[in-house]
């Protein structure tokens, strides 16, 4: 672990030292001019192609405008769920999948790629109800399993009211909405569940994609729960924190592991990440789900990108590399600026170091060069 961050930091300042020494004087400002004059050719007609989690949609995007900005590279990204992100990079469709659910050891093996973690939000139900001031709804885990079971169908049922005394539920059918295609947001929406209902257990389990029962309405991404959600009242359904904000949505509030009711927050996932194996042990396949703390929200999730571990396409690969690279280092502000929890430093430097083992069929090791573009 300290040589990894050792190595983030030695990559930082190597950064820092680059734009300072480029001051005042001829001869730095002509060399800085060299360079320049030297790769914007290349630049200027890059893409770079990445697809999958649209629970990351947001953050990609924002990344790729202020990358591009700097590096006259435009990012294609394509929001089309976790599974069809694992599926792209598996196939080499794209330069790097996103998903919000990572894969076994055994898996990443197999396909021969490379894991690296990015940032760490929560899924979070929102509702449409008239007369329910935002954020104050309060939800168990077991009632809203009972609700994604078609077992809880009113808005007024003394289940609820029961949970939300100082609030007059309306008297309205319960529509719930839920994700029609394979999604991390609804992996860790059904592991929570699992962990606080045997009954969902016992139908369900763990799962990137349901059938669910017919009560529930479907939508395709995080955007179409988002639309659906707004368009209809009596609805309830699930996205990333990030776009509460970013939609003005209603969100509910949670019963966690220590029987405290909490609001999603910035802090709350925080909470459940410290208490969580990724930073005890550096374990990424650890749950972040149903942590320990009064403060935790239930439902953290962590959010991946993957990679060749060797690639057949090293331009592209390398593309990728330098722009994942980029906001390791200068991306935390665009994290924390959409309400995502950027990693720990020390994270952050597992992250760095999973990058650089990245090779193409040639045997060049693909994650030095890409660092090396960027300190020159």
């Amino acid at each position: 672990m300290s040589t990894s961050f050792g190595f983030l930091t030695a990559a930082r300042q190597a950064l820092v030292w680059r734009s300072r020494s480029g001051a005042p004087g001829p001869t730095a400002l002509l060399a800085a001019l060299c360079w320049a004059l030297s790769i914007s050719p290349v630049l200027a007609a890059e893409t770079l192609s990445g697809a999958g989690s649209s629970a990351a949609a947001l953050l990609y995007r924002a990344w790729g405008q202020a990358y591009g900005q700097q590096h006259q590279v435009t990012l294609n990204y394509e929001a089309s769920g976790s599974s069809a992100g694992l599926k792209k990079i598996r196939a080499g469709e794209v330069a790097f999948g996103a998903s919000d659910v990572a894969p076994s050891e055994a898996e990443l093996q197999r396909d021969q790629l490379v894991l690296v973690p990015t940032f760490v939000s929560g899924a979070v139900p929102v509702v449409n109800l008239p007369r329910v001031p935002r954020g104050r709804l309060r939800l168990s885990g077991e009632l809203l399993a009972d609700i994604y079971l078609g077992r809880l169908t009113r808005w007024n049922a003394p289940e609820l009211q029961a949970l939300n005394p100082d609030l007059t539920l309306p008297d309205l059918p319960i529509r719930p909405i839920a994700r029609s295609d394979g999604s991390g947001t609804t992996y860790y929406v059904t592991d929570y569940l699992s962990r606080v209902s045997p009954a969902w257990q016992s139908q369900y389990g763990r799962q990137t994609q349901i059938a669910w029962v017919d009560s529930v309405g479907r939508a395709k991404g995080s955007q179409g729960v988002v639309q659906a959600v707004q368009d209809t009242v009596g609805t309830i359904g699930y996205v990333d924190f990030n776009y509460v904000g970013e939609y003005g949505l209603n969100p509910a509030q949670l019963r966690n592991a220590a029987g405290v009711f909490v609001a999603p927050s910035m802090a709350g996932f925080r909470a459940a990440l410290r208490a969580s194996d990724w930073v005890s042990k550096g374990d990424f396949h650890a749950p972040l789900t149903q942590r320990p703390g009064a403060a935790s929200w239930p439902i953290a999730m962590g959010s991946f990108v993957l990679l060749p571990r060797v690639s057949a396409q090293p331009e592209a690969t390398e593309r990728a590399l330098r722009f994942l690279m980029w906001t390791l280092l200068k991306g935390d502000t665009v994290v924390e600026g959409l309400s995502l929890v950027r990693l720990p430093d020390s994270l952050q430097a597992q992250a760095f170091k999973a990058l650089s083992t990245v090779s193409d069929r040639q045997g060049r090791a693909l994650g030095a060069i890409a660092f090396s573009s960027m300190t020159r």
